[in-house]
């Protein structure tokens, strides 16, 4: 047969515009994991939440997302990955305008819980929905490039435009910025998008989904609930519950036809090690993240903008990673490109690592650590769903997106809980005379209680004593940036040798 005859279709102007179509709403989900923090205080001054009722409305989104990932996923094979597509989109539209004009705490929160529900319909039914429209692999690999690079915008300008609306209206305008998109892709999606579904899909397991929603809330409440406080008893049986359901629903998986999560995606070669390198980066850089930011404003001194505008050359590399990437796997294997840019990432955060030379280090190694990020993001994702079944793209792009979510909660549990210990351990012996015992505790707890105890100090000793501590906080913090630098650099480069290892010993 003429190889020109079975070569895979190419994909023409409506899949292209399809594909801007669904990068848009990818773009807001980005932008609506960080612009509700820009928000928080004139928020506050209005619905007057409790500090509990305040975390609920900063964390139930991203909960509600991680918890129901898998589900939805699924619920896309059975009933068509554009419909679901659609109809989250409607619930995210309309979920955005009454959580804008909320006048209450509790109608808020709900908001937010339903936004983080129809959040959970966008990645994965967008993912999967690019490997019905583009076969030919390589155009593959660039549409994923460019759905990639969706999130790390939305990400970089989130802020930008939370900042610019906050400006001139009030705290609800930002999350109207969906409203247009949305209302964008339901008047478009029909007509630009497929419609694929499995024909052979059973039913959905209503218990499967309830384990799978259970599982994910505990563990990552769990996570988070570490990462903010430190280990306690209650972070450790909400993990230990969580670990419980989550074995029983792995085993209720392997007796179902057609399961909620398809175990036998991990017996592929290039699936499993692709998510093995995908989730170490997401944790790694995460788990680095939390450390840059607090570094930037606490150790340099710089403004939240001037804070904003030294990550845009790591926001805008990872785009441009993303693009190139498709072009560096047409020269090489797929698994060779996310083998080496996990190598390059590696050196990105050895870079980082050498962050007491301030802004000269920290931001080319973000950028290095961008461009090597990026391929594995962009290649090992198309590696994931083009492994799975077409039948099962939705469960393999939803593994895909939990696995991200649970890593980079884990990245911020484990690196922030081992940096925090390392400063505690390294400031409690650099403390000056004179601190009372809250601001003691206070400055062991976090560099931002140190600095507010070094502004006490001073004014009621002199400044020497002060910038004592102020010195002594912000040197035990810089090292504990550079030791978490390094232990992602040790990371990528284990994800690099196990993704190897994986795909050839198999």
């Amino acid at each position: 047969m003429n190889p020109i005859d079975t070569a895979p279709p190419k994909a023409g102007r409506r899949e292209w515009t399809g594909l801007a179509v669904i990068a848009l709403p990818c773009l807001v989900y980005s932008m609506d994991l960080t612009v509700l923090n820009l928000a928080l205080p004139s928020l506050s001054t209005e619905l007057k939440p409790s500090a509990s009722e305040l975390l609920w409305i900063v964390d139930i989104y991203g909960f509600m997302v991680a918890g129901f990932l898998i589900t939805m996923g699924t619920l896309g094979d059975r009933i068509g990955r554009r419909k679901l597509l659609l109809i989250g989109a409607a619930a995210f539209g309309l979920a955005s305008i009454i959580a804008a004009f909320s006048n209450s705490t509790a109608m808020l929160i709900a908001m937010r819980a339903l936004l983080g529900v129809a959040g959970a319909t966008l990645a994965p039914s967008t993912m999967s929905l690019i490997r019905n429209m583009f076969h030919d692999p390589h155009e593959r690999q660039f549409a994923i490039g460019i759905w990639i690079a969706s999130f790390s915008v939305g990400a970089a300008i989130g802020p930008l435009v939370g900042g610019v609306l906050l400006q001139f209206f009030w705290w609800g305008s930002v999350f109207l910025v969906a409203v247009p998109v949305m209302l964008l892709l339901l008047l478009l999606g029909p007509s630009l998008l497929p419609e694929y579904r499995d024909p052979d899909a059973g039913p959905l397991d209503l218990l499967s989904a309830a384990q799978s929603l259970l599982a994910a809330l505990s563990l990552v409440l769990a996570l988070k609930w570490t990462a903010e406080h430190g280990p306690s008893w209650p972070a450790a049986a909400l993990l230990l519950g969580g670990l419980a359901i989550a074995w029983a629903f792995a085993r209720r998986q392997r007796r179902l036809s057609y399961p909620l999560l398809d175990l036998k995606l991990f017996a592929l070669p290039r699936f499993s090690a692709a998510i093995t390198a995908y989730g170490l980066s997401c944790l790694a850089m995460m788990g680095v993240y939390i450390f840059i930011t607090q570094y930037l404003q606490l150790v340099l001194g710089l403004a939240p903008l001037q804070a904003g505008l030294a990550t845009l050359p790591w926001a805008l590399s990872f785009v441009a990673g993303s693009l190139l990437a498709p072009r560096l796997a047409r020269h090489w294997p797929p698994v060779a490109v996310v083998v080496w840019g996990l190598v390059v990432a590696a050196l990105g955060f050895g870079m980082v690592g050498l962050a007491s030379g301030g802004l000269l280090w920290l931001v080319p190694g973000t950028i290095v650590m961008s461009l090597g990020l990026a391929p594995v993001f962009t290649i090992g994702n198309e590696m994931i769903i083009s492994s799975a079944p077409p039948e099962r793209a939705g469960a393999a792009s939803a593994i895909s997106e939990t696995v991200s979510e649970f890593s980079a909660a884990l990245g911020v549990a484990v690196f922030g809980s081992l940096g925090g210990l390392y400063y505690r351990a390294q400031l409690a012996g650099a403390l000056p005379a004179g601190l009372s015992a809250r601001e003691g505790e206070a400055s062991l707890a976090t560099l931002g209680g140190a600095i507010a105890a070094a502004e006490a100090l001073s004014s009621q000793h002199g400044g020497q004593a002060g910038e004592q501590l102020l010195g002594a906080a912000r040197a035990v913090f810089t090292e504990s940036l550079q030791l978490s630098a390094m232990a992602g650099a040790l990371l990528v480069l284990a994800a690099s040798v196990l993704a190897a290892r994986i795909f050839r010993g198999r």
